[in-house]
């Protein structure tokens, strides 16, 4: 079953840490914030999603990545995550409903979690499925580690 591996939030900038609950808005989760407003952030881009699966083959290629590292608000374990595009809503745990709008285009700030500072590893038109992904919040709430996650038809 798929289910939230980790929340992680920041005060800006990235690695971004673990929380074992949160609250979810319509502007992200409350706690978490940008050092770059115009590239994150704002409704369109509440949450950033990323996929532990993808994570784990990043690490298996030798880049020295972890959870929370890219910048993702949600890291999510066993769900399918090359289906995902936008478009596709998912509901997390028992309260919040988010919908995908875009994937996300990686940037330098992402370099140092790549070998050779490849951070285009996880760019969509490169490496289809392997991206990470913008969603807006459609329903509020709160979310725990281990919530449930599953793709809403």
């Amino acid at each position: 079953m798929a289910h939230v591996h980790q929340i992680n939030i920041s005060n800006g900038g990235v690695p971004k840490t673990p929380v074992p609950r949160a609250r979810v808005t319509v502007n992200g989760v409350v706690g978490d914030d940008h050092n770059d407003k115009v590239h994150h952030g704002g409704p369109e881009r509440a949450l950033c999603l990323f996929s532990l699966e993808v994570i784990e083959r990043f690490q298996e290629e030798g880049h020295p990545i972890e959870p929370g590292y890219a910048g993702e608000n949600l890291t999510i374990s066993g769900l399918d995550w090359a289906p995902l595009v936008p478009g596709s809503k998912l509901a997390i745990g028992d309260e919040v409903v988010a919908e995908i709008t875009s994937y996300t285009s990686p940037c330098a700030t992402n370099a140092a979690w790549f070998k050779e500072e490849d951070f285009t590893r996880m760019l969509q038109s490169r490496h289809p499925g392997e991206s990470r992904v913008y969603a807006r919040v459609i329903r509020t709430g709160k979310i725990t580690e281990g919530d449930a996650v599953r793709l809403i038809a």
